[in-house]
């Protein structure tokens, strides 16, 4: 069912209408629409469609930002109507990338954990390493979310793991990642010093679930290998006419299969 929505709402999100992507969402809550049905099978795989258009030259950086801050302000006014589980004494804490696009994934993890019943600390990007540290051991999380990289965070990503190890200051937490690169470079997870990898926000959701706490070991050091960086054109992108049918090819994948992991043939250069 979500299929036909999700194609129709990628035409006016590419175009940046804002006022028929709001109007589209509001008429499917009216219908009876689960909020959380649409973060998962309509914002969130629209969300990946906007990143491998983008990644592709196929749209712009306006068309990009504008999709993108489309999809925040619904995730926001989804995030309320979300139900609201019992609480189950569990906490998540969640950092990201700087990107408003990692931002708007991490976010929507955040309100979808804190439906199920979890308190999540979203701390966003760009916090210091130190002040993440103390989060930790303030909050004494079962898991830690690092949401997003490109390529030229990923030795960022690996420190920060590394330090969060070295102190210990909650040994039995989990350390997952998700999204950006770590999507694309298969292995690229472990090489980091993660525990665990998750792809899409349904993926996440269901693994940190039933995670069970991490047995305390020393710390492992990742080594990134290196990979083959796919170049981008020379000429600045330009968006370009996408067909309804084209849509519907590209946007199946993240509706129909919500538990395979996602690569490609050729990994970025980290």
């Amino acid at each position: 069912m979500a299929v036909p929505l999700l194609t129709r709402y990628l035409q006016p999100l590419l175009a940046g209408r804002r006022a028929e992507c709001f109007e589209m969402i509001s008429g499917a809550v009216a219908e009876g629409w689960d909020a959380e049905h649409l973060i998962r099978d309509v914002i969130w795989p629209s969300m990946s469609q906007v990143e491998r258009l983008f990644q592709s030259d196929r749209i712009n950086i306006a068309a990009e930002h504008m999709a993108t801050r489309i999809n925040r302000t619904i995730a926001d006014q989804l995030q309320m109507h979300l139900p609201r589980e019992t609480p189950n004494g569990k906490r998540i804490v969640i950092v990201c990338a700087e990107a408003f696009r990692e931002e708007l994934g991490a976010q929507m993890i955040a309100d979808l954990f804190q439906a199920n019943g979890w308190e999540a600390f979203f701390v966003g990007g760009g916090v210091p390493d130190d002040e993440v540290l103390a989060m930790i051991g303030q909050h004494r999380p079962h898991a830690l979310l690092v949401f997003g990289a490109d390529p030229r965070q990923v030795p960022a990503t690996r420190r920060m793991v590394e330090l969060v190890r070295e102190v210990d200051v909650c040994p039995t937490m989990n350390i997952v990642v998700s999204g950006g690169v770590f999507n694309r470079a298969e292995g690229l997870w472990q090489e980091v010093g993660a525990d665990a990898f998750a792809a899409t926000a349904h993926e996440v959701l269901d693994l940190i679930n039933n995670l069970a706490p991490r047995v305390p070991g020393p710390p492992r050091r990742g080594t990134v290998k290196k990979r083959q960086r796919r170049r981008r054109n020379a000429q600045p992108p330009v968006t370009k006419s996408i067909s309804k049918a084209e849509l519907t090819m590209t946007a199946l994948p993240d509706v129909a299969v919500t538990h395979q992991r996602t690569s490609t043939n050729r990994l970025p250069d980290v």
